[in-house]
């Protein structure tokens, strides 16, 4: 008589089998799972929101649900995996015949116990449920070291199909990641993956910078990345379905007028939208998790921080205070989410994607969601140093410093001061192989270029805010020595305790104990480095620094924010500076942060007067010269131009330069940037490694300063008769810009029209010169 137990359904028949493995049901269990998502039985977002409404069904059926009182989240977990073992064994019983549980019983067994000589894989990986590959991988990294040469190409073709699914199926990163990345590694991106999709470039290249580093033992301790989420990059389309939003998906095609046109309906549309039901729920636990840690939402499209093109600063990242109620929390994160669906149609993206010939790319949009690393001080929230790392210096202010130790833009607070170029603030500037090198010479001049502003968390009143320095800097800051000096006037003086800060004292950023007398700048070059020597090419970073104390000793702990090789299209060489060239051919020549490289057969100069533009007292006017830059550049797009102006292109403060971005300038040879003197206007800030100079190293347009203070009058000189006196051309190419060049604020010069000739700029980075000349 057969005496085996047998049900009257397929669930229970399951469950009954089930018991009888104790120990290996959670893992068939999870082969079962990856069954039922795979043949689309049902979706593992799906399947996830069922448990949890299933869950609160039983809380209040048992009468302890309470939504102000929730449970311990260790009665939680059990209960919802109890529901998912339940939820499990129902989908599958009615879905599956009994022979498919058996073989899948059988796997799991063969896969717990492998024989030592069982190295061969008995599924293809690129069909394989990707729990199967995590498990199996797993088995073969717990093979020790000395044993696992015989499993390695098997090891490698498991991370590579997990990587191009999950992460990036870029070749050039495939081939950098799979040496570094672990099972373990990629499991934690998977299980805190949201939705389907990659995690996208940012996020990817932010873990591989980290995994790279903490594989050097004399860094691993001292290297983190914030905890981070990511919603995958297939989940935009869910958004964009879900909302009706069909009619955006040509939008790129359109042309960039009618693109900029139609941007804030987009962006409306977004910010209507809402979410599927399981990206919501998955938010609200996220929040739950983080607390009221500050959080900040983050771009991570696919293409996004790549191999070759950075986008950076193309779309949007947005803090979230988070210390509002959790409804509050909510609508702020979620608010967030769409102004990053939405950028990725914003005209300077699209404008970006055309230069570079990405525009028929699905540019589908990951998002990273991470704690803003910090501690709070007072009732602020900020990092004590943040900033940009560059393991290649393209700038020399001093024959002494070394191009292949890298170089920091290094701020107080959040690294928001370090990537834009922001009127009246000034980043530290840090060449690693000198690091007590400064660009500036004298204490009025460091004084005039620190940093002013702080970029901040207020906590209460639960907004990301920039303040002035002296509002936040005090004696009461417990990193005070480190990152300041107190202004004697004519000169600095080091802060030895805080009890030397007397109140009254005004206090200068300098970083100069930071950078004289500590391990950061070893720790930063070798950081910057090794990630260098891993991928093969030179790499920017965004980083954020927390003081430590370690064995009694100042010690400082690096997190890493973002990692993406540099944008290198063609590496230019110093060109050799003529000194045989007539005064009358001569245009400019000056001196100090200069790049390499040299522009031939240059036609037009356009020219707006430093003089004339410092003049301006209407702000719409200063805007509007912007705008006729964007028309010269679009009018001028298969000409030969170099554009010249006072202070800062690009400044997001129209007192010191021309208010201008990527779109508007992006057809010129050259940026060039003039300073009348240190009172009048500006100087020209060193903008590399901000997200405007990646703009122009991607799109080859080189920045070059012209300084023309008085006390640069040895090394400097400008040929302001050739740009003012000869015959001006805007008229005749913009009738309706006519006015400008009549005033003498913009002039555009036709060097062939006027005297048969064209220029020729020549750079050297080497002697720190450049020159600009008539041929």
């Amino acid at each position: 008589m057969d005496s085996t137990i047998r049900s009257k359904t397929s669930t229970i028949d399951i469950y009954v089998k089930l018991a009888q493995y104790p120990i290996l049901a959670d893992r068939i269990r999870d082969r079962m799972r990856d069954e039922i998502f795979r043949k689309g039985i049902i979706g593992e977002q799906q399947f996830e929101s069922e448990i949890r409404d299933k869950a609160i069904a039983s809380q209040r059926r048992e009468g302890v649900y309470d939504p102000f009182n929730r449970e311990s989240a260790n009665i939680w977990k059990m209960r919802t995996n109890r529901i998912r073992e339940y939820q499990t064994d129902f989908y599958f019983g009615n879905n599956f015949p009994t022979q498919r549980f058996d073989e899948i019983v059988q796997e799991v067994i063969e896969n717990n116990n492998p024989a030592a000589d069982q190295v061969d894989l008995a599924f293809n990986p690129e069909l394989a449920p990707w729990e199967m590959l995590f498990r199996q991988g797993e088995i073969y990294e717990s093979i020790p070291q000395a044993d696992r040469e015989r499993v390695r190409h098997h090891l490698e073709e498991i991370r590579v199909v997990l990587i191009k699914g999950m992460i990036s199926d870029h070749l050039q990163f495939i081939g950098v990641a799979k040496k570094v990345l672990s099972i373990k590694d990629l499991r934690m991106l998977y299980e805190r993956r949201i939705g389907e999709g990659k995690i996208g470039g940012k996020a990817a290249g932010m873990i591989l910078a980290w995994r790279i580093l903490k594989n050097i033992p004399e860094l691993s301790d001292k290297v983190f990345i914030p905890e981070s989420y990511f919603i995958g990059s297939e989940v935009i389309y869910d958004f964009r379905t879900l909302n009706n939003m069909s009619y955006i998906m040509n939008q790129k095609y359109r042309p960039l007028e009618e693109i900029r046109a139609d941007y804030p309906n987009v962006v409306r549309d977004h910010m209507l939208g809402r979410f599927p039901d399981y990206v919501e729920n998955q938010l609200k636990a996220i929040l739950e998790h983080m607390g009221n840690r500050p959080i900040i939402v983050r771009s991570s499209s696919l293409l996004e921080d790549n191999f070759g093109f950075s986008f950076a600063g193309k779309y949007e990242s947005i803090f979230c205070p988070n210390q509002g109620t959790p409804k509050e929390n909510l609508q702020d994160l979620k608010y967030g989410i769409r102004r990053i669906y939405a950028s990725t149609l914003n005209p300077e993206a699209i404008l970006y994607r055309q230069k570079h010939g990405l525009i028929d790319y699905d540019e589908r949009m990951g998002i990273l969601i991470q704690e803003v690393m910090g501690e709070p001080n007072g009732r602020y929230w900020y990092p004590t140093l943040a900033g940009v790392g560059f393991s290649q210096n393209a700038w020399r202010w001093n024959e002494k410093i070394k191009r292949e130790d890298g170089f920091l833009r290094l701020v107080w607070g959040m690294g928001t001061r370090a990537v834009d170029r922001i009127g009246h603030d000034y980043a530290r500037l840090v060449g690693l192989s000198h690091p007590q090198l400064r660009p500036e010479a004298d204490t009025k001049r460091i004084k005039a270029y620190s940093q002013k502003f702080i970029d901040l968390v207020d906590l209460v009143d639960n907004e990301f805010k920039t303040l002035p320095m002296d509002e936040v800097l005090t004696r009461k800051f417990p990193h005070v020595g480190l990152v300041a000096e107190i202004d004697k006037g004519d000169y600095l003086q080091p802060i030895l305790s805080r009890a030397s800060v007397k109140p009254g004292d005004d206090l200068v950023i300098t970083f100069k104990k930071l950078l004289t007398e500590s391990s950061f700048p070893e720790l930063m070059k070798t950081a910057l480095q090794s990630i260098e020597s891993t991928y093969g090419l030179p790499v920017d970073t965004e980083f954020s620094i927390q003081v430590a104390r370690k064995d009694g000793k100042t010690d400082f702990n690096l997190n890493l924010l973002q990692c993406r090789p540099l944008s290198e299209k063609k590496v230019s060489q110093p060109a050799d500076i003529p000194q045989d060239v007539p005064k009358q051919n001569l245009l400019f020549r000056t001196k100090g942060l200069v790049p390499d490289g040299r522009i031939d057969d240059i036609r037009y100069l356009v020219f707006v007067d430093p003089e004339a533009y410092n003049k301006i007292g209407d702000p719409g006017l200063r805007l509007e010269l912007g705008r006729v830059i964007t028309r010269i550049n679009q009018k001028l797009e298969h000409e030969r131009f170099v554009l010249f102006g006072p202070g800062r292109w690009g400044s997001s403060n129209i007192e010191l330069g021309v208010k201008v971005g990527y779109a508007d300038i992006h057809n010129t040879l050259a940026l060039i940037e003039m300073s009348l003197s240190n009172e009048q206007g500006a100087a020209p800030e060193l903008s590399y490694g901000t997200h405007f100079f990646q703009d122009l190293v991607e799109a080859d347009i080189f920045s070059l300063p012209i300084h023309l203070a008085a006390e640069d009058a040895p090394h400097s000189y400008f040929s302001w008769q050739t740009f003012t006196d000869l015959p001006g051309s805007l008229a005749s190419l913009l009738p309706e810009d006519g006015e400008h060049e009549k005033s003498g604020r913009l002039r555009i010069v036709d060097l062939q029209q006027n005297l048969g000739k064209t220029a020729t700029i020549c750079m050297n980075g080497m002697l720190d010169e450049a020159i600009g000349f008539l041929r």
